[in-house]
């Protein structure tokens, strides 16, 4: 590197304990602490994710957020939001539509360049994608549903959805369900950046649904035709992209291992030249250890001018940016790092699963299930629970509630024993409960305070629970 200070449009790389493969490295997840049929039989009895239209049969592809899946979900986009644009001066939001103007997709490469190899098997007739199919010591295709080797020639086929816009169906009237949500920070450049009043380099940041048309929807939440996306596109003067590409691979890098993502099970793989995409200059991936293998949690690109140049073209505006400062007028470069809330979530849900031996109310050692989830990530913060059901507990139970519930998202629980209690709120990821006993009403107005991570009780009189808990629950 040069002796010279760095321009002022151009970043210091934060520190960041960064684990980094080369393209080629071993995907082979080895043994982890938990099955996809564990994870997804935990998710369905506690209500987080389950199929959808389950009783029809469900669809393949598609799932649906159970009251703690959406807290969960919604706590993900909400970290992500909190660290690209709360924290930030220099990144912006929008909310774009998912149905675009057709041309969009044309301009992007998306019509022509977003297909995957189709193969067809010709004895089951189940359909695949080649390039996820296992083969032989031939090199032959193996359909994973038959055993056959016979397959039909690989086609390419477009992942976008088509539907039509008014009364009629017809080519005028198609349109595409966005396969993601980059297009519109692109299309929207100019005008963003006009009444944000922001000065390259600056974001632009959503999250919102794109929809893809996968040929082999599989392994839960990781791959499937509706998902969320949280992407940011980064533009920067060129010739400072490839240290603003360093930069937000650090930070993003960083950003999973501050929610609780474990160092061993992250790693950044670099894309060699030929997986590189059609727009990419380079490519990274964060890869998570997710229990069927290595592979994609986000991917941070350098897509250099492609898009503001192709909208250009293709639409004739004008869409360069004039630099008062340098007196110069270019084409911003772009930075973009790009992740799945339903990935994120499934990873974060894996890396905090725990299966623990730990000493019952009875003295007997037992099976302890937990989610360690970062505390911002727990769908619920707080449990309270009475001893029991006694009309003498209920009232100072309830009380209890009602003064937690305006500082944090918390559950009132009073059904089954209260070790069985314990247990469902440690499968659910709750940092702390809160047991309301007849000491509680008839001697000391004190509740019993148990962390989930160490199952360590505190005993802390009512008066000072909120403030207790908001120094150990770490939100920030």
């Amino acid at each position: 590197m040069s002796d010279t200070l760095p321009a002022p449009d151009v970043p210091a790389i934060p520190e960041a304990d960064i684990v980094r493969v080369d393209p080629e490295a071993n995907t082979d997840a080895g043994p982890h602490d938990v099955s996809m049929e564990t994870m997804v039989e935990l998710c369905k009895r506690r209500g987080i994710i389950f199929q959808s239209s389950e009783i029809y049969g469900g669809l393949r592809g598609a799932w649906d957020y159970g009251p703690l899946g959406v807290a969960l979900k919604e706590n993900v986009k909400a970290a992500w939001k909190r660290s690209m644009i709360q924290l930030r001066d220099d990144i912006v939001p929008i909310d774009a539509s998912i149905l675009m103007h057709p041309r969009v997709w044309e301009a992007s490469g998306h019509v022509d360049v977003f297909t995957d190899p189709l193969v067809e098997c010709r004895n089951c007739n189940q359909r695949f994608r080649a390039d996820h199919l296992e083969t032989d010591d031939d090199g032959s295709l193996i359909c994973p549903n038959c055993g056959s080797h016979d397959f039909s020639a690989p086609r390419a086929f477009n992942l976008m959805f088509r539907t039509f816009v008014g009364p009629t169906e017809d080519t005028a009237s198609q349109v595409w369900l966005r396969p993601e949500t980059a297009q519109a920070m692109f299309v929207d450049f100019a005008l963003v950046q006009l009444t944000s009043r922001q000065k390259v380099p600056f974001g632009i940041a959503q999250v919102g649904r794109s929809f893809r048309n996968e040929i082999t929807p599989r392994n839960f939440i990781f791959r499937v035709r509706e998902f969320e996306q949280m992407e940011m596109e980064f533009f920067v003067r060129p010739g400072t992209d490839d240290q603003w590409h360093g930069y937000w691979i650090a930070q993003r890098w960083n950003w999973y291992r501050d929610l609780g993502i474990r160092r061993e099970n992250l790693r950044i793989r670099d894309h060699a030249k030929d997986e590189l995409s059609h727009y990419s200059k380079g490519t990274v991936d964060v890869e998570y250890r997710f229990p069927f293998a290595w592979s994609e949690l986000e991917g941070i690109a350098n897509r250099t001018d492609f898009d503001l140049s192709r909208h250009s073209e293709f639409s004739g505006r004008d869409l360069s940016y004039f630099d008062a400062e340098r007196d110069e007028r270019y084409l911003p470069y772009v930075v973009e790092p790009a992740a799945g809330v339903d990935r994120a979530t499934l990873a974060f849900l894996c890396d905090a699963y725990r299966e623990e031996e730990a000493v019952s109310a009875k003295g007997k050692t037992e099976r302890r299930v937990v989610l360690k989830l970062s505390h911002p990530l727990a769908p619920v913060k707080v449990a309270v629970l009475p001893l029991s059901r006694n009309e003498k507990l209920v009232p100072t139970a309830r009380e209890v509630s009602a003064m937690l519930k305006p500082h944090w998202v918390s559950q009132y629980d009073d059904a089954g024993s209260i070790g069985k209690r314990y247990r469902r709120q440690d499968e659910v990821g709750t940092p702390f409960c809160v047991t309301v006993d007849f000491e509680t009403v008839e001697a000391d107005r004190a509740v019993t305070v148990r962390d989930r991570d160490t199952m360590q009780q505190e005993r802390v009189g009512i008066d000072r629970l909120v403030s207790y808990l908001d120094d150990r629950l770490q939100l920030g």
